[in-house]
């Protein structure tokens, strides 16, 4: 019984936000409030350089993969293991700490498809790296390789849940980066995305 408590712990410590909290530490302006406004890795390289990005992005990336990390080593059924990396997800897109507003969640799913499985994991990040050396757009680069981690946990994993989780995360996803899509479709997105 005790194993579902994973779902909500997973939840909070998605709602950490990386991206507010490092540009407080840094003294940087307030994502939420310059640049795009998205509180992700992106917008606070923008604001505050890479080393504060990638700060970002690694706390984004840890706030996924340690639930389901901990999950995983607690034998937990793969349904409920499902279920906290979604958590962690959700956390990061509507975060309790802070008024639900939340980042687009690339980082965070990523963390989460390594908890699942290191090759998903990777998969996803090697072609990010792949689309973004070929086109240099950041949005483009994550769009795709969310698509694809739907695919690659069929083959990688081949778990209904799991699988399931990725195809959530892909739509919730697109859907958050609804307004870079029409700026790709209108040929007006650059880089970073």
């Amino acid at each position: 019984m005790l194993e579902w408590l994973f779902v909500p712990a997973a939840y909070l410590i998605g709602s950490i936000s990386s991206a507010i909290i490092i540009c407080r530490l840094l003294g940087l302006p307030d994502p939420r409030e310059q640049g795009s406004g998205n509180p992700g890795a992106t917008n606070v390289m923008r604001i505050g350089g890479k080393k504060a990005a990638a700060i970002t992005l690694l706390g984004d990336m840890l706030k996924g993969l340690i639930p389901v990390y901990f999950a995983n080593l607690m034998e937990l059924p793969l349904e409920l293991l499902a279920a906290t990396g979604l958590a962690a997800f959700f956390g990061h897109l509507y975060p309790v700490f802070f008024k639900f507003e939340g980042g687009k969640g690339v980082a965070t799913s990523i963390g989460v498809l390594l908890g699942f499985s290191w090759a998903l994991g990777f998969a996803m990040i090697g072609t990010w790296l792949l689309v973004y050396k070929l086109g240099k757009i950041s949005s483009l680069s994550a769009l795709v390789a969310s698509i694809l981690s739907s695919l690659y946990a069929v083959f990688i994993v081949g778990n209904t849940a799991i699988v399931g989780a990725a195809i959530v995360m892909t739509l919730f996803l697109l859907w958050r980066h609804k307004s870079n899509i029409q700026r790709l479709l209108a040929g007006q997105e650059g880089s970073p995305g």
